[in-house]
This record gives C-alpha cells, sequence and structure tokens, in this order.
C-alpha cells in the first residue's frame, strides 16, 4: 500500500491554529489508523509546486501513491473507500455517510463559515447583513437540530460525515453560535472527544507551534 502523506503549512498565525482543514484529514487517519507523515510547504509565498497540487494555494492535499487530492473534503470521501471505518460497508448506510458529507460542506458549512468570519471580524448587532447571514445559519440548525437529537452519528456509526459535520459545527461554536442548539452542541462535544480528535488537534497544535521559532527569525 502506498505511503499516505498530507501536505499543509509550516506554519499559520494563532487564529486559526486547530481549524486549518488538515485537522479533517488527521482525524480521519487517526480514525483508521493509517500511517502517514505530514509534510510543509510556506505559508507564504506560495510557490508553482503548490498550485500544482492545489490550485488556489490553500491546503491540505493528500499525497497516495501517484495520486494527490486536493480539498479536505474528497480526502476523506477517498479515505472512506480505503475499507469500512470511515464509511459504512453496507450500501445503503454507506450511501447516506457520503450525502451527509456533502451536506455538512455545502448546506451547513455555507451558511456557518461567512457568519464566524463575521462574527470574529466584530461586524455583528443590527446591520442588515449581519441579519442575514444570522437568520441563514439559524435555519440551517433549526433543521438539523432535530436530526442530531434523534441519532448519535449521522449515517448511524462514526464516518467522515460525522468529521466533516462536527468540525464545521465546531467552528460556528467557537463563537457560541451553537448556544440555542443544545443537539448541535451535544454532538460536537461527543464527536471532538474522540482520542482520534483529540490526538489530531493536539499534533496540529504542536506542528504550527514548533515553527514559531524559525518564523519568527525568518521576520527579523
Amino acid at each position: 500500500m502506498a505511503e499516505l502523506i498530507l501536505t499543509t503549512f509550516d506554519w499559520v498565525p494563532e487564529t486559526p491554529r486547530g481549524y486549518v482543514r488538515d485537522l479533517r484529514v488527521r482525524w480521519a487517519l487517526e480514525e483508521a489508523g493509517l500511517p502517514y507523515r505530514v509534510e510543509s510547504v510556506p505559508f507564504t509565498p506560495r510557490n508553482a509546486e503548490h498550485f500544482a497540487h492545489q490550485p488556489f494555494g490553500q491546503v491540505p492535499w493528500l499525497t497516495d501513491g501517484d495520486i494527490s487530492i486536493f480539498e479536505s473534503g474528497a480526502i476523506l470521501l477517498h479515505l472512506g473507500h480505503r475499507g469500512d471505518t470511515l464509511l459504512p460497508a453496507d450500501p445503503r448506510g454507506r450511501s447516506k455517510a457520503v450525502e451527509w458529507l456533502f451536506a455538512a460542506l455545502n448546506s451547513v458549512e455555507m451558511a456557518g463559515l461567512p457568519w464566524a468570519i463575521f462574527a470574529f471580524s466584530g461586524y455583528v448587532g443590527e446591520t442588515p447583513e449581519w441579519k442575514r447571514l444570522d437568520e441563514f445559519l439559524k435555519g440551517r440548525l433549526t433543521h438539523l437540530e432535530p436530526i442530531l437529537a434523534g441519532r448519535e452519528w449521522l449515517a448511524g456509526t462514526f464516518s467522515v460525515a460525522d468529521i466533516a459535520m462536527a468540525d464545521v459545527l465546531r467552528l460556528v461554536d467557537r463563537f457560541d453560535g451553537l448556544a440555542t442548539h443544545p443537539a448541535c452542541r451535544d454532538y460536537v462535544a461527543r464527536a471532538i472527544g474522540r482520542p482520534s480528535f483529540v490526538k489530531a488537534h493536539a499534533d496540529q497544535l504542536a506542528h504550527f507551534a514548533a515553527a514559531d521559532l524559525s518564523h519568527s527569525d525568518e521576520k527579523s
């Protein structure tokens, strides 16, 4: 089996640490027990080789032999197909996990990410823009709440769908956006309490912290 290589930035500022999307891939790899190593690319400048692997200059990407895959959702799906650890073995369950993976990255993240950016920037309150974003997110969470109240995991067993959905929701929870949606908040707590998440999260923080000194030297 080909060696798996996860590529992420060598360093990022403090604010996004713990939320850079290589975390989703680290989490999946830890859940599946797949051996891998981490390689780094400069946060800046981003060179032609970087854009050859990730055409938008972002991270992560995964190298699996002669295959290079970008976008965290595509990587999760690729890893899910390596066995039945991250996707259910039965066709119905597998289909359910795939649909919820896409729902997390489209229906929920498209509402949660702009809301979180506004919340982080402080552009909250009575402005029409904030009200529209807040109503859009609350609409998504209102529909998601009874679903998560009625099941432990989205596809019956823990899957790539839960990695994506929990990571999307925990960014919203970072700014207290799940305060009135207890089932969503409990779901996030269940997911990030898993040992695989705890390790993946700690590894990402350690990766960026290790680069602080050298990055500071380069800036001085």
